[in-house]
């Protein structure tokens, strides 16, 4: 098993910056409020390894292609990623599960996050992201640095994430994200019909 340092980076880097203004967030500060935090943390962090471990096997799959075709595919999923970011509204504020009711024990927490999680990421942008640069930057690497990144994510909803949602405008996170997302397109773009 190769580690690579800068891929663990850039999947760390990209996820985090797309899972920010996701409803994820909303959702695990949602119920950080009321269920034990620690457990919505468990739950939330089992279902986003589930979700990392299937898009990490898609990519495998998609590297099995010829090098110009993964290229052309993964500047489409980036293309799409940036589009999806800059067009996103940050309007995902209401997606919370439930008006006030309180959650108690591990298991009934833990099973509540997981499936919160686990039903609302199929096909998120973060889970083709991370089948996107599994294709191209190595499994092993992808799947630390994005499994780190949605985990960080979730900890920080549980932990800060009231003040954030108050001083850091949403829509800034994105745009950064689109931005990160549009330039790597770019780049697979160059890399296909230069390579």
């Amino acid at each position: 098993m190769h580690l690579d340092p800068l891929a663990i980076i850039t999947a760390f880097g990209l996820i985090f910056l797309a899972e920010l203004p996701d409803k994820t967030m909303f959702a695990s500060l949602a119920m950080g409020t009321r269920m034990r935090p620690l457990y919505v943390w468990f739950g939330t962090s089992t279902a986003f390894i589930v979700h990392v471990a299937i898009a990490v096997g898609a990519g495998s799959l998609l590297g099995l292609l010829p090098g110009w075709i993964v290229k052309l595919v993964s500047a489409a999923l980036f293309g799409f990623g940036a589009f999806m970011l800059l067009r996103a509204g940050g309007d995902d504020e209401d997606d919370e599960d439930g008006a006030g009711k309180t959650v108690k024990g591990f298991w009934p927490v833990f099973s509540t996050a997981f499936m919160a999680v686990f039903i609302s990421e199929w096909g998120d942008l973060t889970q083709i992201t991370t089948a996107n640069l599994a294709a191209t930057n190595g499994t092993w690497s992808t799947a630390i640095g994005s499994a780190a990144a949605l985990m960080s994510v979730s900890a920080l909803a549980l932990i800060a994430g009231r003040f954030i949602a108050k001083r850091v405008p949403l829509k800034t996170v994105q745009r950064v994200g689109g931005v990160c997302m549009a330039g790597l397109a770019v780049w697979s773009l160059v890399e296909a019909f230069t390579a």
